[in-house]
């Protein structure tokens, strides 16, 4: 399954290059990269461009990651059934690399936690609920969208483990710990991408989410 694992990556990569932000921003004569946090995710198109692109980005980041995950279940389900949910997961990942580092332009792209949320829905939707009140109440009540996004990477692999160790997530009990590493990845790599984020929020200087525009 080793090939399998690969085809899976390879296809989410290509899927996450897809920049939705970055090429809704050329239709209109922008670069996003050159605005607000040089980013190319959905944070920065709404605080750029306004909440019509914002929205859009977001569908389009969550969009690109559930298809490369369906994209491995149609290869895959028929050939390994018992495994099919992690093939799922590596395409996940896949797209978040390719979105969050598109060769194209530069491996610079966004922070990956639409793709992130789209991976989740798709994964196993019990986990999203919770993500998704932790993440509104915590804007609300700080207004730092960097915050909310990194205890949402926090609390969805928690719930990763509990729902794992409790059974429900239809992986065999020998890909339990590869599952929780790919897991853990996507993490990582989401807190990682806002390491600058994390130094202005401890420094106080973080951006706080506006709804003027």
């Amino acid at each position: 399954m080793i090939a399998a694992r690969g085809i899976c990556i390879a296809i989410g990569y290509i899927l996450g290059l897809f920049q939705t932000g970055y090429i809704y921003g050329k239709m209109h004569n922008v670069d996003i990269r050159q605005h607000g946090s040089g980013n190319a995710g959905a944070t920065n198109t709404l605080r750029t461009l306004g909440w019509k692109a914002g929205l859009i980005t977001f569908v389009g980041d969550i969009g690109k990651a559930m298809l490369s995950m369906l994209a491995a279940w149609l290869l895959f389900h028929g050939k390994y059934p018992e495994s099919v949910k992690l093939l799922e997961m590596y395409a996940g990942f896949g797209a978040v690399l390719g979105h969050n580092f598109p060769f194209y332009l530069k491996f610079k792209g966004g922070k990956g936690i639409a793709c992130t949320a789209g991976f989740i829905l798709a994964f196993y939707p019990p986990m999203a609920p919770l993500c998704l009140f932790l993440f509104l109440g915590v804007v609300a009540i700080t207004r730092y969208v960097s915050l909310g996004s990194i205890l949402v990477m926090i609390c969805y692999f928690i719930e990763l483990v509990v729902f794992g160790q409790l059974g429900y997530l239809g992986v065999e009990q020998e890909l339990l710990l590869e599952l929780y590493v790919v897991g853990a990845l996507f993490s990582l790599m989401g807190i990682w991408r806002h390491r600058e984020n994390i130094k202005r929020l401890l420094s106080g200087t973080e951006n706080k989410f506006s709804t003027g525009k």
